[in-house]
């Protein structure tokens, strides 16, 4: 992989790109508040879980469809994944989330590579671009092969997500530096199983995420917005 490519996509998973990732927990602030999660081997075998049942069979399964779709634009096919991943979201918070990081992501692009005629299509999908779609055309734009831009994808969202724990659970950096690094262990494996689903085997089935999620609507003190 040319260098450049690898920069550019440290760049997409940099907390400094400006999409807000930062601000949602995905219900692990309910976990929190609920008692789930007390400790750094929870929040860690949380986190493990939700990399394999969740964003593995979801999440990374349809960037990895819509790299290939961006590629051979078809838009037909960007606007089924696009609309799988907002029905699948089971609550008001995730899906809010998906669409919110997608708008952002869409106009970051726009800044940055406005000759794009694809871009045209993706800030007209409805009810609005997700976030694994419009990454999958940053992912596109750079060149990148899509195993490595998966791994780019779910290495963002494990330093996310491991900076929330920090925050809500709370955990101190050493124990963050640990999550993250058991995360990193899994993550080839996951991308190597979202690599290997066909189009009628992804899925959205994480009930206890849902029901906290939910919970987290209403949840009298908040740190994050999911």
């Amino acid at each position: 992989m040319h260098a450049s490519v690898l920069l550019q996509l440290m760049w997409l998973a940099s907390p400094a790109l400006p999409v807000g990732g930062f601000s949602y927990s995905e219900a692990l602030e309910s976990a929190v508040e609920t008692g789930r999660v007390t400790d750094e081997a929870q929040a860690g075998d949380w986190l493990i879980d939700q990399l394999h049942l969740g964003l593995a069979r979801s999440d990374l399964a349809v960037l990895a469809q819509a790299i290939a779709a961006w590629q051979a634009r078809d838009i037909g096919a960007i606007a089924t994944l696009n609309g799988w991943l907002s029905t699948t979201r089971e609550t008001q918070e995730l899906r809010q989330q998906a669409q919110q990081m997608g708008r952002s992501l869409t106009e970051w692009l726009k800044n940055r590579a406005p000759a794009d005629d694809r871009l045209a299509p993706l800030s007209a999908l409805a009810p609005a671009p997700t976030w694994p779609v419009a990454f999958a055309l940053a992912a596109v734009q750079a060149q990148a092969p899509v195993r490595e831009a998966l791994l780019c994808f779910a290495f963002g969202w494990a330093e996310n997500m491991v900076q929330a724990a920090l925050k809500a659970v709370p955990l101190g950096q050493s124990a963050g530096q640990r999550i993250l690094g058991r995360l990193c262990d899994d993550i080839p494996d996951a991308v190597d199983h979202a690599l290997s689903l066909a189009d009628d085997q992804r899925q959205a089935f994480t009930p206890m995420l849902a029901i906290l999620s939910a919970q987290h609507e209403t949840q009298y003190s908040r740190l994050f917005r999911s």
